[in-house]
């Protein structure tokens, strides 16, 4: 499904156009410039990795229409439950920067306050996520609550039990979840033919959760079918799967060197499907002034990288104890006598100076 062409010219979509007839000029500016701020995140992030700053990054290169479409259909009180590569969520939810940087910087497991910002932390565990997401929203119907989970993944993570099992659960429960996966063509290294001869989008038809396969870097096309998935499950009507095709054009992570696993012909091919690129398009098919549009794209980017710079460089490491902090609620004796020993080992280091 796809309702904006490479060239920027609107494609006809009997399910998706009525989703979007509010989306004028300003509006697909602002999603422009949402997915402007995104990238410059990213390369902040991956070039703050590379000079230390940073412990670890997972880029999100060539996903932006495939985050900010959905987060921007998103209410204030729906939830986010993402994996580790959901940074334009975070973004657009409205997370600390020097919260998230410090996840980033391995001073910190979760980052953001959950509550406060309606995204649960960073799952590194595959798929995890996906039976969180369902949980919270089997919880928000008994609570006769209208509240969405949104539950990211990727392409891999469909292979996985927990992914499975969240979509039995929504399926009988008829939980208002969202499943997003974000088909970036690759598990890490493994290209997604491997593991599936058919669209992931077929796999939860047999769960019996209705399922839109969209074209992942188009901002619009994703936008409305996040639409459509939402206002389903906010209206009694069950979960929604969208497998979002698209593309990762960095490594898997700051560790990972993709040359070894793909060819560049495949990275031009998808870098010509730029969902940034094909917004100017469009926008400039509208008559919008690129010009400033361009240029306070770059402002508001610059002042983001900047102040993302600035918080990975000043973090302050936590003490050592911190590590024992919120495993659980109330601290265990197990917890307890570990933190003890640390302590031991630590004054037994001091002691031999």
């Amino acid at each position: 499904m796809r309702v904006l062409d490479l060239d920027g010219s609107r494609l006809p979509d009997a399910l998706l156009d009525p989703h979007l007839t509010d989306i004028d000029e300003s509006a697909l500016t602002n999603l422009y410039v949402d997915m402007v701020r995104v990238r410059r995140l990213d390369t902040e992030a991956f070039a703050l990795t590379r000079q230390g700053h940073l412990v670890l990054w997972p880029p999100l290169l060539g996903q932006e229409a495939a985050q900010v479409g959905p987060a921007r259909a998103l209410r204030t009180e729906d939830w986010v439950f993402g994996s580790y590569r959901e940074h334009a969520f975070a973004l657009l939810k409205g997370v600390d920067l020097a919260e998230f940087a410090n996840v980033w910087k391995a001073y910190a497991h979760g980052g953001w306050d959950p509550q406060e910002i309606r995204m649960a932390p960073a799952q590194i565990i595959i798929g995890a996520q996906s039976l969180h997401a369902t949980g919270f929203a089997m919880a928000s119907k008994l609570d006769r609550s209208d509240d969405v989970a949104l539950a990211c993944f990727g392409d891999g993570a469909t292979s996985e039990g927990d992914v499975n099992e969240a979509l039995v659960w929504a399926s009988a429960f008829q939980a208002p979840v969202v499943f997003l996966c974000q088909n970036n063509q690759y598990a890490i290294s493994e290209p997604v033919r491997v593991q599936s001869g058919t669209p992931l989008a077929l796999r939860p038809t047999g769960f019996g959760i209705p399922s839109m396969r969209v074209d992942g870097n188009d901002v619009l096309a994703m936008h409305a079918a996040a639409r459509i998935a939402f206002e389903r499950a906010r209206s009694g009507g069950g979960p929604t799967f969208i497998e979002a095709v698209t593309y990762r054009r960095g490594p898997h992570t700051t560790t990972d060197d993709p040359k070894r696993y793909r060819d560049e012909a495949e990275l031009e091919e998808w870098t010509a499907k730029d969902p940034i690129d094909r917004v100017e398009r469009a926008l400039e098919r509208m008559g919008a002034n690129m010009e400033a549009v361009r240029a306070e794209a770059k402002i508001r980017a610059d002042e983001l990288a900047k102040e993302l710079r600035a918080a990975a460089e000043h973090a302050v490491a936590p003490h050592a104890d911190a590590m024992f902090e919120h495993v659980y609620d109330q601290p265990t004796k197990r917890i307890q006598r570990q933190q003890a020993e640390r302590r031991a080992f630590a004054a037994s280091i001091e002691g031999n100076r």
